[in-house]
């Protein structure tokens, strides 16, 4: 009776240990995707992940439920959108204020003056001047760039201007442009008590980008970069 009641133990014992090491998940996590597994293990926020139906969803958009394992998507979707250039996050630069990155961003297309070589050409129209530009947020400041740009074209110029001196929009090394953006970020994310919050509950997530950007993009562009930059920067300043 007595070895009866041993071997029942040893096999409830191997039982129990063949689950853990095989990896036995419960129904309910089984059905959970990986990002939903993540969010629960490392208490994220869940809605970071939440998944957005497909159709009608614009093309250019990257949704929530196409990040990797350790990845979070920069959704404008839910809060991360705060981290967004489009974000309504006013912040001083230099001693102008501007009501968004994307303003900032946009506005060193505009003219700078009356005899800027862009506000001197025949047949432009500016639909903005450079100040209202600056005041601009979200895919309004992004419209009044595209104008710009089209005007850059017509020009056949691949400058942009910022306290009266050139620098090249699109260099293949970063140069000043790069360097401008970085800088005027970290304001953006300094000036913003909100923001730093949402870029410190990150953590140590891989951020990318919510929408599908142009292969071997300028470093510039990756602004995904450099707000993990920027969010290591802070955490090692705690």
């Amino acid at each position: 009776m007595k070895r009866c009641a041993v071997n029942s133990f040893v096999l409830l014992t191997l039982a129990v240990l063949s689950l853990v090491f095989t990896g036995c998940q419960s129904p309910r996590a089984a059905g959970r995707s990986a990002a939903e597994l993540l969010a629960a293990r490392s208490n994220y926020p869940a809605q970071w992940w939440a998944p957005v139906p497909t159709n009608g969803a614009p093309t250019w958009e990257i949704l929530p439920q196409e990040a990797g394992p350790g990845e979070v998507i920069l959704s404008k979707r839910n809060e991360l959108g705060l981290l967004s250039n489009f974000a309504a996050t006013p912040f001083t630069f230099r001693g102008r204020r501007y009501a968004s990155l994307e303003g900032f961003w946009q506005m060193m297309k505009y003219p700078e003056s009356d005899d800027d070589p862009r506000a001197t050409f025949p047949g432009l129209t500016w639909p903005y001047t450079r100040e209202q530009v600056a005041q601009l947020t979200a895919f309004e400041a992004k419209h009044a760039g595209d104008v710009a740009e089209q005007n850059m074209k017509r020009m056949g110029i691949t400058w942009v201007t910022f306290e009266g001196k050139r620098m090249e929009y699109k260099p293949v090394h970063p140069g000043e442009h790069y360097r401008l953006i970085v800088a005027a970020t970290r304001e953006k994310v300094r000036q913003n008590p909100e923001v730093i919050q949402i870029l410190l509950a990150t953590g140590d997530l891989v951020l990318k980008p919510d929408h599908h950007q142009e292969p071997n993009a300028p470093a510039a562009w990756r602004y995904f970069e450099i707000l993990t930059q920027i969010r290591h920067e802070l955490q090692t300043s705690k």
